[in-house]
């Protein structure tokens, strides 16, 4: 959703059973459903208050915070909890929208840890992870141990960077504060699978409510399924062990409020988002599964954001186009609605009369969309003529030169078209402010593409080879130099790689099969036509005993 600068999600998906299809070991594992935007899903807000989390001293020795579950052992339920995300259907690893959220990600990491709010035990035990998910519905939620979720829909209804930073903010503040901690300490060593599966049902349900087909006939099995997990959960039951209170959720909101602020984001930003949730809740309430959802989003809420930032400000802020914002909400809405139906639509946004009615930055947004939808359709033709008809408008930004030039690879890439994917990704970028800039890991992995394709393997494997020695969890990184590795003929390495994203994914069942794989390659002086790699043979074997050792204790602990 990838080490602590990316969210490391690939487009290598186990297509195995979506939610709320889940093994028992899974019901074992808790997360804070309640760490969540109050929209539809998975929030659940409590009407009593608890006492907010205990001032730190800057320079006083960190006597922790009061809470019986250790970082250690909240970080081990969320590991538990995110395998069950990482095989859902719906995630997905874009790492164009990957990179834009992580330019908003970690700006806001880094305030946190300058303002005192992230203490170094929990920097560096949580995996500070977002994973993004193809849904519509529009949430955001935190889970244990520094893992959080985003979905697209949510993605695809700002239109400032800004405001999707009130959101991360909001959430990260839910784990610095420790409110899953502070709120379940007990709870937890109770009732675990009890809790588990309470919550992996309300994640289930927070997905799309049904499914309808051209006829527009409509089925809520799986939103069904997920309301009879809940109630043989004894979810009504535990309920009110969830709940996060009022002040933990205003502490959430003000918190995250300092943290975008001084990470150089517009505090106008939460009073928009606060207006848009409150909006949508409005349109899309469905009245199925109200104790799923919190108390409407109260006015008090938006009220105190906006004295904080000052009604005058507020009211009197000209509203400033967002590009990168607006095309990547695009971008969202097309990953998020795949139907033949939905791409289609998007045509219908760039007819010149409808275009010429739209503000710049919401042509090129409008011409993006419908450029991506119809490489989605394999409209390799049309998707080309609009990427060059948004490259051609004048007084665009540096970024969306960017995003063009990294569009045009996707085209050429779709078609193995690999002189004109080398030529899109030697294009000169115009140099762009960092606020414009994003990170560059979606150029990477495409070169990579292009130089595994054109018989540059070796360039590619050395190239991801550096990045994941700086980004250890970028588990995309891992699954592409496997298959730069594979090229070049080094079978080893190329097993060892894929298990390496294996245990990043929590699979490590997995993982330690492919090792055991590699182990016989060796044994069998199979090492392919490379030749012997006596260091990978080592690293194998080492990984191997690692996990063993860690599925043992595993093991003893839930004995």
């Amino acid at each position: 959703m990838v080490p602590v600068h990316h969210t490391g999600m690939t487009r290598t998906r186990h297509h195995t059973a979506p939610l709320p299809a889940l093994s028992k070991a899974l019901l074992t594992a808790w997360l804070s459903a309640a760490a969540c935007w109050p929209i539809v899903g998975l929030c659940a807000s409590a009407a009593t208050d608890t006492p907010p989390t205990a001032v730190r001293s800057i320079g006083l020795p960190d006597l922790g915070d009061g809470t019986e579950i250790s970082p250690a052992a909240e970080r081990r339920l969320g590991d538990s909890i995110v395998r069950s995300l990482y095989r859902d259907p719906d995630y997905i690893d874009d790492a164009i929208l990957s990179d834009y959220v992580q330019s908003l990600w970690q700006p806001l990491l880094r305030a946190a840890r300058a303002r005192g709010d992230l203490r170094p035990d929990l920097d560096e035990t949580f995996a500070w992870q977002i994973l993004l998910s193809r849904e519509r519905a529009i949430n955001a939620f935190a889970l244990p141990g520094g893992y959080f979720g985003l979905y697209l829909g949510m993605v695809g209804i700002v239109q400032t960077r800004d405001e999707l930073a009130s959101v991360l903010g909001h959430e990260m503040s839910h784990v610095t504060q420790r409110h899953f901690a502070r709120k379940t300490d007990k709870d937890v060593a109770r009732t675990p699978w009890m809790i588990g599966g309470m919550i992996l049902g309300l994640i289930a349900a927070s997905k799309s409510q049904s499914s309808c087909n051209a006829l527009n006939q409509c089925t809520n099995s799986g939103y069904d399924a997920a309301n009879a997990l809940i109630m043989g959960s004894q979810g009504l039951a535990i309920q009110s062990s969830l709940n996060y209170s009022r002040n933990m959720e205003r502490e959430a909101d003000r918190t995250g409020f300092g943290l975008a602020s001084e990470a150089g984001f517009a505090p106008q930003g939460f009073v928009g988002m606060f207006e848009k949730l409150q909006q949508s809740s409005r349109n899309n309430d469905s009245g199925g599964f109200p104790y799923l959802r919190s108390h409407p989003l109260s006015t008090d809420r938006i009220a105190d954001m906006q004295s904080r930032i000052g009604l005058e400000q507020v009211h009197n802020q000209p509203a400033q186009s967002d590009w990168q914002a607006l095309l990547m909400a695009a971008r969202a809405r097309v990953l998020s609605d795949s139907g033949i139906d939905g791409l289609q639509r998007w045509q219908a946004d760039v007819q010149p009369a409808v275009l010429a009615a739209k503000a710049p930055a919401q042509q090129a947004a409008a011409l993006y969309g419908a450029a991506v939808a119809a490489l989605k359709l394999r409209a390799f033709d049309q998707a080309g003529a609009l990427a060059a008809q948004l490259a051609g408008m004048g007084g665009v930004p540096p970024l969306v030169d960017r995003l063009v030039r990294l569009l045009n690879t996707e085209i050429a890439l779709s078609q193995d078209q690999l002189p004109q994917a080398q030529a899109s990704l030697r294009t000169p970028v115009r140099a762009a402010s960092a606020r414009e800039m994003s990170l560059d890991r979606a150029e990477l992995l495409q070169r990579a593409q292009v130089q595994v394709r054109g018989n540059e393997a070796a360039r590619a494997a050395t190239a991801l080879h550096l990045w994941t020695v700086d980004y250890p969890r970028d588990l995309g990184a891992w699954r592409a130099l496997g298959a730069a590795y594979e090229a070049q003929g080094r079978a080893v390495a190329a097993i060892r790689a894929q298990a390496q994203a294996d245990g990043l994914q929590q699979d490590w069942t997995s993982a330690l099969g492919r090792l055991r794989a590699a182990q016989d390659l060796v044994r069998n002086s199979q090492w392919g036509s490379q030749g012997p790699d006596y260091i990978e043979a080592a690293i194998v074997d080492t990984r191997a005993r690692e996990i063993v050792q860690m599925l043992r204790e595993q093991a003893n602990q839930q004995r």
